[in-house]
């Protein structure tokens, strides 16, 4: 057995990790095809890796306006929390520790995707510089102009994702993550580049953060705070990011943050998911300066790596995603020293390919040794 500090059990709050590795937040678009209904198929992909010390699901809508990925899961009504409770359950049976991540994808999204076709919402009418979108259909098609919330709007939001919060709970998860990262709503009001507003939600650094705060503020109401995590990713150029003051910015966010005791702080700190080189990149060792409490790592690793940060300080969990996705024992490789197979290929990813590059890669069989093969020839 592996005596890496990986592998140790982990205090989060009032659960206790069985290790530091965990399961990062992946879409993967396998809900029943035109369904925003999670499937059997996601809880068997989900039980698979029950072996990590937390799981957190994939990127999931907290109301109708909210969603806009094909295939990807929602959280708004009973069906879809029927669906989860199906999930969480399987991963309890497992021992296994789930939060739901709660996303909105604001200007990501696409009006085929929206009620009544209506216009995708943004933190102002800033559209995406370049790029395209998937359709429900699976064609593509330009990032559209979104329009600015209102101030009522803004409020309703902040509502939805308590509502999700709420149905989450209901379903049995052990906590949430607030997704505030990779160009989606959240991030959207956090950045500058994206930010134009000139009232209460624009501006100065409070007003920047006041959306995200509202947002851990209401979810709190119905989970602790120390069962709440936030993702931030103040290098990323993923949604057509990057902001001059990223880098003070997102160092007084941590420090404001640090106050509201939350589960942890998951940081897109590697590069692999791209860079925006408008500032210097931050990295969990700046984190550490201003955040006191459990920082997660997240982006390219591999397990020597994360060993690395972890030993540092600098971070106290490690997330892997495209690692975990190809191997589902993931967790227990690490424990065993058992190989890694290399990452899943790019067309299994997000396509609906079902079953196939998503819950049909094999878990290790170690070999046997001569001493068992002799006492099994017996």
């Amino acid at each position: 057995m592996s005596n890496l500090l990986i592998n140790t059990p982990y205090t989060l709050g009032s659960f206790t990790l069985k290790n530091r590795v965990v399961l990062a937040p992946m879409t993967r678009g396998r809900c029943d095809v035109g369904s925003n209904v999670p499937s059997d198929l996601m809880a068997e992909y989900y039980e698979q890796r029950a072996g990590g010390g937390l799981l957190i699901t994939e990127a999931t809508a907290i109301s109708p306006v909210g969603g806009g990925w094909a295939n990807a899961p929602g959280l708004f009504n009973d069906a879809q929390c029927s669906a989860w409770k199906k999930i969480v359950d399987r991963v309890h049976n497992k021992d296994g520790l789930i939060f739901l991540q709660l996303w909105h994808m604001g200007r990501q999204s696409h009006s085929a995707y929206q009620p009544n076709n209506g216009q995708v919402v943004s933190a102002s009418d800033v559209q995406i510089p370049a790029g395209e979108t998937t359709l429900p259909d699976g064609s593509m098609a330009p990032y559209e102009k979104p329009r600015a919330l209102t101030l009522e709007e803004v409020k309703l939001t902040v509502q939805d994702y308590k509502n999700c919060a709420a149905l989450a709970k209901k379903a049995g998860f052990d906590g949430v993550e607030i997704h505030a990262a990779n160009g989606y709503l959240v991030d959207q009001f956090l950045q500058t580049c994206t930010n134009k507003r000139t009232d209460n939600y624009g501006g100065n650094f409070e007003n920047r953060s006041r959306f995200l705060v509202e947002i851990v503020e209401a979810v709190s109401e119905v989970y602790k705070p120390s069962e709440i995590g936030v993702r931030l990713s103040p290098n990323g150029n993923f949604g057509g990011m990057g902001s001059e003051d990223n880098d003070v910015f997102f160092s007084a966010l941590a420090a404001k943050l640090n106050n509201y005791n939350l589960s942890y702080l998951h940081v897109i700190d590697g590069l692999g998911f791209g860079f925006h080189s408008k500032c210097r990149a931050l990295t969990t060792s700046d984190f550490r300066k201003v955040y006191s409490r459990t920082i997660m790592s997240n982006c390219g690793l591999t397990k020597e790596v994360a060993e690395g940060m972890l030993r540092s300080g600098s971070t106290d969990l490690a997330a892997f995603g495209r690692l975990y996705m190809s191997n589902p024992d993931l967790a227990e490789r690490f424990q065993n020293n058992w190989p890694v197979v290399p990452e899943a290929e790019y067309m299994v990813w997000y396509s609906p390919t079902g079953a196939k590059g998503y819950t049909d890669f094999p878990f290790y069989k170690p070999e046997k040794s001569d001493f068992e093969e002799k006492k099994t020839a017996e």
